[in-house]
């Protein structure tokens, strides 16, 4: 990757943020659009959880790491701490791994 490549990436980025801004104004965004926006980061967040716990490069895998993501998931289901949660997950995965 070039730096001229990231700058013109970067000036992009930057556009698009400064383009939204002239369009849009001071005008509130439609009812339908603010919710279909609500829901973008969890769902990107879980997209991201799931690529990272059962893809291998290009491979499926189920390993310790789909241990730890089930026991955050119970924990956070319970309402644990986030600390706790992510400790938790890490000493499942460890375990898990300690044991195969």
């Amino acid at each position: 990757m070039t730096w001229t490549l990231i700058i013109v990436l970067a000036i992009g980025a930057y556009s698009f943020k400064v383009l939204g801004l002239v369009v849009l104004g001071g005008r509130p965004l439609p009812v339908r659009l603010q919710r279909c926006l609500v829901l973008i980061p969890p769902a990107l967040i879980g997209a991201l959880v799931v690529s990272g716990t059962f893809a291998n490069g290009k491979d499926l895998v189920v390993d310790a790491r789909a241990a730890g993501v089930a026991v955050a998931v119970i924990a956070a289901w319970r309402r644990a701490n986030m600390a706790v949660i992510i400790v938790l997950a890490a000493a499942t995965t460890a375990l898990v791994r300690a044991v195969t």
